[in-house]
């Protein structure tokens, strides 16, 4: 008798729901309005119908979640459609990027642009390569590597072991400040001290100096929080077992956190490879293979790019050319933060049933 009284009792407690297809109805009547408004007022961009549907979105999604699932619901329904449409204004434009540069650069995109120089290719003929540019930025950014990773770890493991008082302070602010160095001070730096008063001329490891600093930060900042993330129990165990405390930073901290200071140091890679103004400032440039680093301009990436574009007058050969040494420089990154990705998730902590 008592389930014959309570069941009416919690339907009448259910209030109206809309069909889970009613969003995509929605939206695709927000869109198709969006289309004919800006038809009928002869609107020729994009981005006027997309940002009509998105508020037609919004406010259509309201209006039929008040009529029919009350007003609490209503606001809920709002909250969700803010967050789809700020979502497609963060995708939208990363896609397009992606479309038009693949679009574009795969037009001489081939093993010949890959293993070549320019040489004596001048930049409005076609043919040539990015074979020394590659090479530039391979050598370049991993003289950076080798001279922020070590520094980088160590800062980041005083500071979380050992840093108390003033001194750790300091490092601390200077670490933040570091982190919103712009790119082109880095390269100013570099240039007054290496090459204006040392006199040591334009060479690769002089953009690798300005590209260590401008990696530091990241390094000393996602290596503290790795450490920190490391259960104060296993360092107790260990130093209770009579183990000096470097041989416990050695063999229980480091090797727990590392993989995500492996990841860090990747995204770090990532961050310092499209730089562009340190390597116009120090590398200069150079349309020949030049293996020495530290000797002479040195070509890169991001200076091909901007050399090509820049001489191409909107077309031609070099016009194509830098649309695929863009999307080389692309996939490079890509593949960084794939491997960064594919680090972590190795190196994650397995959890038992």
């Amino acid at each position: 008798m008592s389930q014959i009284t309570d069941a009416p009792r919690r339907s009448s407690l259910q209030g109206a729901t809309l069909p889970k297809w009613t969003p995509w109805a929605i939206a695709a009547g927000s869109v198709a309005l969006g289309l004919g408004i800006s038809a009928a007022a002869g609107l020729d961009s994009k981005i006027q119908w997309g940002l009509m549907a998105a508020v037609f979105f919004v406010i259509a999604s309201y209006g039929v979640a008040a009529r029919v699932e009350g007003p609490r619901q209503a606001k809920d329904r709002v909250a969700t459609s803010l967050v789809w449409v700020a979502f497609l204004l963060a995708v939208v434009p990363l896609v397009s990027l992606i479309w038009v540069t693949v679009k574009r650069g795969v037009k001489v995109l081939d093993g010949y642009f890959l293993t070549h120089s320019m040489g004596l290719i001048t930049d409005t003929e076609p043919g040539g390569g990015i074979y020394h540019a590659i090479l530039g930025t391979l050598e370049q950014v991993a003289i950076a590597t080798v001279i922020s990773v070590p520094i980088g770890v160590l800062t980041a493991i005083y500071l979380v072991e050992y840093g108390r008082g003033r001194l750790a302070k300091a490092v601390t602010f200077f670490v933040d400040v570091m982190t919103g160095i712009p790119s082109i001070v880095a390269g100013l730096f570099v240039l007054s001290f290496w090459i204006i008063i040392l006199d040591m001329g334009y060479s690769g490891f002089a953009g690798s100096m300005a590209l260590t600093i401008l990696m530091l930060p990241v390094i000393v900042r996602s290596t503290e929080e790795m450490l920190k993330l490391v259960p104060n129990e296993l360092r107790e165990a260990s130093l209770a077992l009579g183990v000096p405390k470097w041989r416990t930073i050695m063999k229980v901290v480091l090797p727990t956190s590392i993989g995500g200071i492996t990841t860090g140091v990747m995204l770090a890679i990532a961050r310092i490879t499209g730089e562009t103004a340190p390597v116009l400032l120090l590398v200069w440039g150079s349309s020949f293979i030049n293996t020495n680093p530290f000797e002479d301009p040195q070509a890169s990436l991001p200076m091909y790019i901007y050399l090509q574009y820049a001489n191409s007058g909107g077309s031609g050969a070099a016009y194509d050319r830098a649309w695929a040494a863009a999307l080389t420089l692309i996939a490079f990154v890509m593949i960084l933060n794939l491997a960064a990705r594919g680090i972590a998730r190795w190196k994650a902590p397995k959890t038992g049933r």
